[in-house]
């Protein structure tokens, strides 16, 4: 297992989701300023290329370099706000999810174990519901 690797791959993915997410920002703060330029970049973001970051940002230079600009601007800010607080709420989040599957895990494990467990010592029901009179 290559943790350096693993890393690098999820800095990608995340840098690629803050660039996602400082568009929609940005396609706010337009919508109440100038809604034909957000409308233009909310057309321009529903591409597939928004899946990747940093050619969604190459593209956008190439079209309007002023909102490339201001993407890099407010996706700065989003990783200095968000970066501070990640390393522990990813943990936690885990622990916390892991756990909770942990017990669902475990719940299904002893309804199937008792249930089988019932089949073999308990007696079958009545099915006449009349009691039996001695011989």
């Amino acid at each position: 297992m290559d943790h350096k690797q693993i890393a690098k791959d999820t800095a990608k993915v995340l840098i690629s989701y803050l660039t996602y997410q400082a568009a929609r920002t940005i396609m706010a703060q337009l919508d109440e300023t100038d809604p034909p330029r957000s409308f233009w970049l909310q057309r321009f973001s529903t591409k597939e290329r928004v899946q990747d970051g940093e050619r969604y940002l190459r593209e956008l230079f190439l079209e309007k370099p002023d909102l490339g600009f201001r993407l890099l601007t407010v996706r700065e800010h989003l990783a200095d706000a968000v970066c501070e607080f990640l390393p522990e709420m990813v943990r936690t989040g885990i622990q916390q999810a892991n756990m909770q599957h942990r017990c669902q895990q475990l719940e299904r494990m002893t309804q199937v174990d008792s249930s089988i467990e019932n089949l073999t010592t308990d007696p079958p029901p009545e099915s006449t519901g009349e009691a039996e009179e001695p011989a």
